[in-house]
């Protein structure tokens, strides 16, 4: 194997590139990430290709390997970091040309907790997915996650605890969302450590994901099924 500082990234065909960009995600290089795009671009590459083939092709094999325990949060996260600084190229280049965009996630902790590496994990992992994602942060009343979700036009609500004690919350935000006749018009998925599937059913989520990869096939699914829809 050649080391790594032999590898000149504009040096390699298209679709080497492409494989050495996965395995640099996986590495989370930021900046071998940022300048991959950038080859890619120069190259007459779309904005859309490049995320899709180069960006959310490589995410997806670290999704596998956290799903799979090979890979640690820690490492998911700088694969993340790395992922976000190719996004940021190419954020302003797919408003321009209005790519297909996958869906809208508004994710938020709940009111009462301030926990949130999970929470951020899935926000990623989502984008990373080709998903827009708009981060609430922590400690969220049922007004804000309301006001996001309109003000957003969202297609998924994600919410997050890991607390006991702050997990009953994510029903307060169900209940007002169905009292204001809203339910039917976001899915909901709800995720943290001392929750279950048990109680995402109790409370009326769309469904519980145990960690970021069955957050992000969890919506993918529901989103597919929800053009489907619209589609028939």
């Amino acid at each position: 194997m050649a080391d790594e500082g032999d590898i000149i990234l504009s040096e390699l065909d298209d679709e080497e590139l492409v494989l050495q960009m996965h395995d640099d995600l996986y590495d989370g290089l930021k900046e071998e990430i940022e300048d991959g795009v950038r080859i890619l671009l120069d190259r007459g590459w779309t904005p859309y290709d490049t995320l899709t083939k180069a960006l959310v092709a490589g995410m997806t094999i670290v999704g596998a390997d956290f799903r799979d325990g090979i890979l640690f949060v820690p490492e998911v996260l700088l694969a993340a970091n790395a992922m976000k600084a190719g996004m940021a190229i190419l954020k302003p280049l797919l408003a321009e040309t209005g790519a297909p965009k996958v869906g809208k996630m508004v994710i938020g902790t709940v009111k009462g907790d301030i926990h949130d590496i999970g929470k951020n994990l899935v926000g990623m992992m989502m984008e990373g997915a080709g998903f827009e994602v708009v981060d609430l942060g922590i400690n969220n009343s049922v007004e804000k996650y309301l006001e996001a979700l309109e003000r957003e036009e969202a297609d998924i609500l994600g919410m997050s605890a890991l607390l006991t004690t702050t997990m009953p919350y994510m029903k307060v935000v169900i209940d007002t969302l169905k009292e204001k006749g809203m339910r039917e018009d976001f899915i909901i998925l709800v995720g943290g450590a001392p929750l279950n599937e048990e109680f995402g059913r109790a409370i009326g989520a769309d469904a519980y994901c145990r960690d970021a990869a069955v957050a992000v096939q969890t919506a993918k699914d529901f989103m597919g099924r929800k053009h489907n829809q619209m589609a028939g």
